[in-house]
């Protein structure tokens, strides 16, 4: 993926927290410009469709029919599986301004002329979030031991119960790691709509 198009900044008196991400992803840090970004970072990692993420990817510059000039840097460009690709902007829907309503409208134009989706999002479900972090302490492929993953994957062919599961393949404290792993990796799935709890049901994806 692309260089990010400018350089993220880091200054005493900002009010947003700047920092990298690293991706299971793409194997590499992508940067982030606020905690909203950084969670939908995350979001965008877990998602088995997205096989590349890039932050800051572009300058968009234009001039309305006044007169006026714009420019505009989407936070996050992705391409999926299938080839397609989404262009995200990350802002509570508190925090839109008419200006950033123009650029958003602007930027969802032109990704419309070359075939991208665009997305302008806000703050995602707290509970999702929390569950994906967690799982997403799990996600370099480190926690990918062959044996136990392929125990696991016939434990669960049926929804059972997270730690019922795990103590039937050994030692909880050397299984969990490869559980959450694969629960990252979305070979195995549970309802992250609920917080995280040992008696989640986890099964076989698909």
């Amino acid at each position: 993926m692309a260089a990010p198009a400018r350089r993220f900044r880091s200054v005493r008196s900002q009010r947003h927290f700047s920092g990298l991400w690293w991706s299971g992803t793409v194997g590499r840090h992508v940067g982030y410009e606020s905690w909203l970004e950084r969670d939908h970072l995350m979001l965008l990692d877990f998602d088995p469709m997205v096989v590349g993420i890039a932050s800051q990817p572009f300058w968009l510059s234009w001039a309305a029919p006044a007169g006026d000039a714009y420019r505009h840097v989407p936070d996050f460009f992705v391409r999926r599986a299938d080839g397609s690709a989404v262009v995200v902007d990350c802002r509570p829907a508190d925090r839109i301004r008419p200006r950033d309503v123009v650029k958003f409208d602007a930027t969802r134009r032109a990704c419309g002329l070359v075939g991208w989706e665009y997305r302008q999002v806000g703050a995602p479900d707290r509970i999702v979030v929390a569950n994906v972090r967690w799982l997403a302490g799990y996600r370099h492929p480190r926690h990918r031991l062959a044996e136990p993953a392929a125990v696991l994957r016939e434990v669960f062919t049926r929804p059972t119960p997270l730690m019922a599961g795990v103590e039937l393949v050994g030692d909880s404290l050397a299984v969990l790691p490869v559980l959450f792993h694969l629960l990252w990796r979305q070979e195995l799935t549970m309802d992250l709509s609920v917080p995280l709890h040992e008696s989640a049901l986890v099964t076989v994806a698909g």
